[in-house]
């Protein structure tokens, strides 16, 4: 059974989150790391592959390594813990997206317009991170993502 309880965003839950984007990006390794906030994302979870495991720089980095079995769709993280990988997002329905943004990024949009979950983007293609939170996504230097998260 999933327990739903809200991400109490602070040092502990955005550092190990924001090593394994470093590296992702710098490796071109795509990731979707959805952070739950309010909103119960319970139904989401159920889509991928249960987990609830600790969070961890290397347990991200694992489950977003080119061909690792998980590595498709998203990782939900509630309270603290890696509640499932490979979770299928709703896809936004924004007609007026640059054509650039892939899937990826469109689901990050997607779960934030739906939600007020915050999601984590790396572009596998660029190494480029974004975030997306209330229906808004934003290009976000390495260096500004932890002050981004905190706020």
């Amino acid at each position: 059974m999933l327990r739903e309880t809200k991400n109490e965003v602070n040092s502990d839950l955005v550092d190990p989150i924001i090593a394994a984007c470093a590296s992702m990006s710098e490796q071109k390794t795509g990731a979707l790391i959805v952070l739950t906030q309010n909103t119960p994302l319970a139904n989401i979870a159920r889509t991928g592959t249960q987990l609830d495991a600790t969070l961890s720089t290397t347990l991200l980095e694992s489950i977003f390594a080119k061909n690792a079995p998980l590595h498709d769709g998203a990782v939900i993280i509630t309270n603290k813990r890696i509640e499932a990988a490979s979770a299928i997002l709703p896809v936004s329905d924004n007609t007026n997206l640059p054509a650039r943004l892939g899937l990826r990024h469109r689901a990050a949009l997607g779960i934030s317009e739906k939600t007020d979950a915050i999601c984590i983007v790396v572009s596998e293609e660029t190494g480029e991170i974004s975030v997306a939170h209330n229906g808004r996504l934003i290009h976000t230097e390495l260096s500004d993502l932890k002050s981004r998260l905190l706020r």
